[in-house]
C-alpha cells in the first residue's frame, strides 16, 4: 500500500532521515513515534509528494510518487494536520462547501449523514453555528475529522488530531477510526490512547524499526 524505500532526506543540509524503510500495508493501522525533529511529518511531506527525498523512494499501491503521481496521490488521502486550517465563515456551512468544491463535485452525501457525524463527534448547535474564528482547537481539530470523512477516502494521515481533546473525546476518534477495517490510517501522536490500541502497529522513528 505505502512502501518507504531507503529514504534519506535532509532539510538546510541537515539529515532528517537517515536509510528509513518500512511498509504500511492495506488496511493497517499505524502509529509513527519518535521525538521532535525525527522527521515523523516528514512521512508525510513524502507521501504527499511536497518533499522530495535526497535518496529512495516512496511507493503508494504500487506507484512511485514523483511529480506526475502525487496530484492522483493526494486525491486519495485525506490529510490533516494538528494546525487544522480549515478557512472562514460558519463552521455550519463548511462541509457543504468543501463538497461543493470542484474535485468533490461528484460525491453525494446525505444531510443525515453530516448529521450523525456532528452527533457523534459531539458538535452539538452551539459549536456549528460559531463562526470558524471562534472554534477552539478541539472543536476545529472534530470539524476537520468530519470533512475528512465525507469525502469518502480510504487513506488518512493524521498528525496530532487529538493534542486539543479531552480523554473521552480522544478515545471517541480513535475508535472511530480503528474500527474502519478498509480504512489505511497513519498516526503521528503521543496520546496513550492511540498507542495502546490493540488494533494498532507502532513504528519508532529513530530505531527504524516496528515496535514489538
Amino acid at each position: 500500500m505505502i512502501k518507504f524505500n531507503n529514504i534519506y532526506l535532509s532539510y538546510n543540509r541537515q539529515e532528517v532521515i537517515q536509510d528509513l524503510s518500512f511498509e504500511v500495508k492495506m488496511g493497517e493501522k499505524a502509529v509513527i513515534s519518535g521525538k521532535s525533529g525525527s522527521g515523523k511529518s516528514s512521512l508525510f511531506a513524502l507521501i504527499l509528494g511536497f518533499v522530495k527525498p535526497v535518496k529512495g523512494e516512496i511507493i503508494f499501491e504500487g506507484v512511485r510518487v514523483d511529480e506526475k503521481s502525487a496530484w492522483d496521490v493526494r486525491k486519495k488521502v485525506a490529510y490533516i494536520d494538528q494546525g487544522v486550517s480549515i478557512g472562514e465563515g460558519k463552521a455550519l456551512d463548511l462541509p457543504e462547501f468543501a463538497l461543493g468544491l470542484k474535485a468533490n463535485a461528484s460525491l453525494d452525501i446525505a444531510q443525515e449523514k453530516i448529521d450523525d457525524l456532528l452527533t457523534y463527534f459531539e458538535l452539538g448547535p452551539d459549536v456549528i453555528n460559531k463562526n470558524i474564528g471562534e472554534l477552539s482547537g478541539g472543536e476545529r481539530q472534530r470539524l476537520a475529522i468530519i470533512i475528512s470523512v465525507l469525502l469518502k477516502r480510504k487513506v488518512f494521515l493524521l498528525d496530532e488530531v487529538t493534542s486539543a481533546l479531552d480523554k473521552h473525546l480522544k478515545k471517541k476518534v480513535a475508535d472511530y477510526f480503528m474500527g474502519k477495517e478498509d480504512w489505511t490510517t497513519l498516526v503521528i501522536s503521543h496520546d496513550p490512547v492511540w498507542i495502546e490500541n490493540p488494533s494498532v502497529k507502532a513504528f519508532d522513528m529513530e530505531t527504524g524499526k516496528w515496535k514489538q
